[in-house]
């Protein structure tokens, strides 16, 4: 539990774009004349548009907006006080009512705004170990954060879809090992987890454990088995099925080389040696994965 909250807390994560082959369904989303602190994109699917904000800030935390016909969702609002006013005045120029805020771990500056967390998240969220993260980031951080939010939870069941703005949002389990973290599925096209599918070797504090490959392995494969489009995460952005098929791929060689290598040094090296031009920090995750 106290691995999966630290998890929050991770800086440096590579944070990416998604990448669609089809230009017309990229929008410009920020005047290029304006001085800009994250960026902004939007993808048009069948019934919704989805628009990306990639923050930027020390945890590369990302925020999302589900564009319906007559209304707005959002999703992970930024914890930083430039961020919230850059995403609320992106959200004020599509002129559309906000429906909901979907928190999934990052509770950012949402205001008054309803909020909707998978179950198991509003205790988490209320609980010492997040409060304790929380009054850590505050004497890190201190005024550059947003206040945050105190209006009262509304909190899904995992197994149910519920419908905002006209799009059906189905909330699954993520990674065991992430626990309450959700899969939410967006109209059938989106696939959203805590942590995107980024293309680095994943940070200890994601995978803090060998029982933890296990744990991802499932949840990837869950994830690709949605048949989404684009797959976003909380850290790292919006990536499409290829990068979902990459981390399967390289959870599977963790999994072998963990059995294969005795000690933390060894896997370590054949990692290295499987991943040569692979960016990322491969140490803290051996000795993770060997403690």
């Amino acid at each position: 539990m106290k691995r999966t909250i630290l998890m929050m807390a991770a800086a440096a994560i590579l944070a990416v774009g998604c990448k669609s082959n089809n230009n017309n369904q990229n929008d410009t989303a920020m005047n290029a004349q304006k001085e800009t602190v994250g960026q902004f994109q939007a993808l048009q699917l069948d019934g919704f548009k989805l628009h990306v904000y990639n923050s930027n800030d020390v945890m590369s935390d990302c925020s999302f907006i589900i564009e319906g016909n007559d209304g707005l969702v959002v999703m992970e609002y930024p914890l930083f006080k430039v961020n919230a006013a850059e995403f609320g005045e992106y959200i004020k120029g599509l002129n559309k009512p906000v429906v909901t805020d979907i928190t999934d771990y990052h509770l950012g500056g949402s205001d008054e705004l309803p909020i909707v967390m998978p179950e198991g998240m509003p205790g988490f969220i209320e609980g010492p170990i997040y409060g304790g993260m929380m009054k850590g980031f505050a004497e890190q951080f201190g005024e550059t954060m947003v206040d945050l939010p105190t209006q009262k939870a509304s909190e899904v069941a995992f197994g149910s879809t519920q419908q905002y703005a006209g799009i059906d949002f189905r909330f699954e389990h993520g990674a065991s090992s992430d626990f309450p973290g959700a899969m939410i599925v967006i109209g059938g096209q989106v696939c959203y987890t805590h942590w995107a599918f980024y293309g680095a070797h994943m940070s200890p504090l994601q995978l803090g454990s060998a029982a933890a490959i296990d744990a991802e392995l499932a949840a990837t494969r869950a994830a690709l088995a949605t048949g989404a489009k684009y797959y976003i995460g909380g850290h790292g952005g919006c990536v499409e099925q290829p990068a979902v098929e990459a981390r399967i791929q390289y959870l599977e060689t963790l999994k072998r080389l963990r059995a294969e290598k005795k000690d933390a040094s060894s896997f370590a090296e054949a990692l290295k040696a499987a991943y040569p031009d692979m960016p990322g920090d491969i140490a803290p995750l051996a000795e993770a994965l060997y403690k």
